[in-house]
């Protein structure tokens, strides 16, 4: 199952980076993620038709600017072909922002 693949990388990733292989561990974490993206939405979607209870496909504009900050972001500590903890600590306070909950 692709989730259980997933998962494996995503703990690689997190070995790697704890032996301060840092840019291992974003190429298999960007790797991954984007094999996540590029398969289990579309399926969610079509799985979604299947069960009755169809997806819309619509994002709201703060899903889009995530989104958007997120590809930037990763691109922008990738550009130099290395990363170090500080970048590392910098997604991770950006993707904590985007991931608070909107009451």
């Amino acid at each position: 199952m692709a989730l259980v693949g997933n998962a494996a990388e995503h703990y690689s990733a997190v070995v790697a980076a704890r032996q301060d292989k840092m840019t291992l561990a974003m190429e298999i974490a960007v790797g991954s993620s984007a094999q996540i993206a590029l398969f289990v939405a579309p399926v969610l979607v079509l799985v979604s038709f299947v069960i009755g209870h169809p997806m819309s496909l619509l994002f709201h504009p703060f899903e889009i600017v995530a989104i958007a900050m997120s590809v930037f972001a990763t691109a922008l500590v990738s550009l130099d072909g290395e990363s170090n903890w500080v970048e590392g600590l910098q997604l991770l306070a950006l993707y904590t922002l985007l991931a608070r909950p909107s009451f």
